[in-house]
């Protein structure tokens, strides 16, 4: 049993659920395997993390550059996050939906399921979870340099928190951890801005076994480190 301060849990976790086609893969089945086991992953880390008091979950779903993946990839895809998209753990829980990304390029159908839901879930107050769908943190800063230059905005009036203001993630705070799972050392174009001064948090865990022990391990570790944000130790320690 992994022990940890359930004292300082982080208050925002982000996730990069990596390796389900792999997984599948070294068991011999087909990469959509894989992802319909991602999600029963999805459901036992969102209700462990509730349990823990995180308030921020933010899971990368779906990335702009996975369009490019094959056609009938994308499209199973799709269908099985229609499939698992679902109320009862939600509402059961108390846990508010959101979505972040270019929405109009998914199916009328997808958009119209993950709207309703952030709609009838809009009320809910112990934890939020955001999937990250058809996003990418390069287009999510450039559509917001596009908004800030339609809104006419002076140059020397463009400020951090301006910018901040025109993200997809304007509504809630920066992650404290981010996680990867499946044994890469990347960010991926995940939340650049948001992870300036998050805690990175790598595993060779794929998605699909990625369970509560591995969840109180990063947060174990997280835990362990001495968050700075440019300060000295010292400066740190007298704050505290």
């Amino acid at each position: 049993m992994v022990e940890f301060d359930r004292s300082r849990i982080p208050t925002h976790i982000a996730i990069t659920m990596d390796g389900n086609g792999r997984w599948a893969k070294a068991k011999g089945l087909p990469r959509m395997a894989g992802h319909t086991e991602g999600v029963e992953t999805v459901r036992k880390i969102t209700s462990e993390c509730t349990r823990l008091g995180v308030k921020f979950l933010t899971l990368y779903t779906f990335s702009t550059e996975n369009w490019n993946r094959p056609e009938e990839e994308v499209k199973a895809l799709m269908q099985l996050l229609l499939d698992s998209v679902e109320d009862e753990i939600f509402m059961k829980n108390d846990v508010r939906f959101r979505v972040i990304g270019d929405i109009a390029r998914l199916p009328v159908q997808v958009q119209e399921c993950v709207n309703g839901l952030a709609y009838r879930t809009r009320n809910n107050k112990r934890m939020t979870v955001v999937i990250a769908l058809s996003y990418s943190s390069r287009w999510e800063l450039t559509k917001a340099l596009q908004d800030i230059a339609r809104e006419g905005i002076a140059p020397e009036a463009i400020t951090e928190e301006v910018i901040s203001e025109h993200l997809q993630t304007s509504f809630m705070p920066d992650p404290d951890l981010l996680i990867r799972t499946g044994g890469e050392y990347r960010i991926s174009n995940y939340l650049l801005w948001q992870a300036a001064y998050s805690e990175l948090y790598f595993c060779d865990t794929y998605w699909p076994d990625f369970d509560e022990e591995c969840l109180h391990r990063a947060i174990a570790d997280f835990q362990s480190r001495e968050r700075r944000y440019g300060k000295t130790s010292e400066q740190v320690e007298g704050v505290n």
